[in-house]
């Protein structure tokens, strides 16, 4: 699914830059509460990680204080004693006396690396707050410096691939051999592996983390895939959670098939709002005033590049992943305008083709982060086995919504052809759990606000932050100082907003920020178009993250 959050954005979302903030100082200390009995219907994962973890210095400059550790897991984790799998760790260790235990941290995907925002986190926060946290980051099972990590095709994304839209037989038959292929790869790759590659297992691995951290509750900080990281151990293990903040949320129910064919509408009324803001900056970029003549010459621009694709490289799906990004970030917004720009008043193929590099091939770079995602996705759940059904439902939902119904269909298509049976996935309806803090904005179109809703509902005693009119995937930590200091009276305290409706919030928010302004024109020129804030990796593809 495009990014979730929904390969974590792949990392189409690394392009996802994050301004920093100043937030409020925080106090308190840990308290340890028991596990109430029969609190988990699971193996009690401590068992397998009682042996304290050996941190060593893998300091940066940016990062002085960085540490890493890795923790070996049963691959089964009902078989503790058979094969093990090793998890990365990274950590920014607590300096202050007042120390208020780990907390775990996930940017998304499935498949996105969480190693580096340990570090990023610690410094997005305020000093007073980051020091009274072990801030701790991890890879995933199957994900970049565990082991093994999966690569299930090598090349799979390299350009020029068959055109999304299956006019054609041939053209549908090519990308089904795709699909086919990917699958196929994996189950000769690692057969041994993927029965144990999905999200219950990773929130198994979570906990043995938390026991081999010595904590008797965990924190956890949670972007977009990692919402749903976030809420299923807390369904599994309630009385282990402390304080729980998720950013862009995973709509718990459909999981994943449906949930992607929703997440197509809200791709395309994103792909609209820029289209929109393109045509009222006419003056910038000579495109035209009315939004819908806009959105006519770019879909101009794709039937082109789909008979005669620039530079060999970018044809008609390669142009929907450049420009997919934009969809999660609008502060990229003025260079894809610069490249549509180009293309189309000056047939100047150039930014196009840097933006494609810098942009649209980061799922081809990153094999890891797209064969973990599939993996997981297609062993979390049901998916149908008859592709008669993704056909009708793909052209039932292209015909409202266009833009990159049949890249995302194409991009979750091995799971039609997946080697393993699926899972069932939990219900994450939950009263156990203390209040946990939830951020969503209102037109994401990574995590749709009517999912968030949804999980507000299940967790009872939540408290929903919404970003009024914002339609970028991520809320907390780029920029927004709303959202932010709810995050961190909450780190700080346990402080929430309270109950209760608020006005202009369709009745479901505790506290409503407002959005950001949208971005001004730029005329950069011919560089290679870059994000002009930040850090803090969050994978566009948690549903595809």
């Amino acid at each position: 699914m495009h990014g979730p959050g929904p390969s974590a954005l792949g990392s189409l979302m690394k392009n996802r830059a994050i301004a920093l903030c100043s937030l409020a100082a925080l106090t308190g200390l840990v308290t340890s509460v028991p596990p109430a009995a029969g609190a988990s219907p699971l193996p009690d994962t401590a068992r397998s990680a009682r042996a304290p973890l050996a941190w060593r210095a893998c300091a940066t400059k940016a990062l002085p204080s960085l540490q890493c550790a890795s923790l070996k897991v049963p691959l089964d984790h009902y078989d503790p004693g058979g094969s093990q799998v090793t998890l990365a760790l990274s950590r920014v260790p607590h300096t202050a006396r007042a120390f208020q235990g780990p907390l775990l941290v996930n940017p998304g995907g499935p498949g996105g690396s969480g190693l580096a925002m340990a570090g990023t986190v610690a410094k997005s926060l305020p000093k007073e707050v980051a020091a009274q946290y072990d801030v701790i980051g991890f890879d995933p099972r199957g994900v970049g410096r565990s082991e093994p990590t999966l690569n299930c095709r090598p090349g799979h994304f390299e350009p020029v691939r068959p055109d999304s839209l299956p006019d054609t037989p041939e053209t549908e038959r090519a990308n089904l051999d795709r699909a086919r292929a990917f699958a196929r790869g994996c189950a000769s790759k690692h057969a041994d592996v993927l029965p144990f590659i999905d999200t219950v297992s990773t929130v198994k691995d979570m906990d043995a983390i938390r026991a081999a951290l010595g904590a008797d509750r965990l924190n956890f900080f949670g972007y977009s895939y990692g919402t749903y990281l976030g809420a299923v151990y807390g369904k599994l293990y309630p009385y282990r959670v402390r304080r729980m903040a998720l950013d862009s949320l995973v709509d718990p129910s459909g999981v994943w098939y449906e949930a992607n064919l929703r997440q197509d509408y809200a791709f395309d009324a994103r792909h609209k709002a820029l289209m929109a803001w393109i045509a009222r900056h006419d003056a910038a970029y000579g495109l035209g005033k009315d939004p819908a003549k806009v959105e006519a010459r770019w879909y101009a621009m794709r039937a082109a590049l789909a008979e005669k694709p620039a530079g060999r490289k970018v044809g008609a799906a390669e142009l929907e992943d450049t420009f997919i990004p934009g969809a999660y970030f609008n502060g990229l917004w003025p260079h894809l305008a610069e490249v549509f720009a180009a293309y189309v008043n000056d047939k100047d193929t150039g930014p196009l083709l840097r933006a494609y590099e810098h942009f649209g091939a980061s799922d081809a770079a990153d094999e890891n982060g797209y064969s973990v995602y599939t993996a997981v996705q297609c062993r979390d759940a049901l998916w149908p086995r008859d592709w008669q059904t993704w056909r009708e439902d793909n052209t039932r939902v292209h015909a409202k919504a266009p833009f990159s119904t049949w890249n995302n269909a194409w991009y979750n298509a091995p799971c039609a052809f997946w080697p393993t049976h699926h899972l069932s996935p939990p219900d994450v309806s939950n009263s156990a759990l203390p209040p946990v803090l939830l951020f969503q904005a209102t037109d994401d179109p990574a995590t749709p606000y009517e999912g968030a809703v949804g999980l507000h509902r299940k967790l009872r005693g939540s408290r929903l932050v919404v970003e009024e009119g914002g339609g970028n995937h991520g809320v907390t930590l780029s920029g927004n100082a709303c959202a932010d200091r709810h995050l961190a009276a909450y780190l700080a305290t346990g402080e929430v907003p309270g109950g209760g409706e608020v006005p202009g919030s369709s009745g479901a928010a505790d506290a409503v920020c407002e959005a950001q302004a949208d971005p001004k024109p730029s005329r950069a020129g011919g560089g290679s178009p870059g994000p002009g804030r930040g850090a803090l990796s969050v994978p566009w593809s948690t549903m595809r993250a």
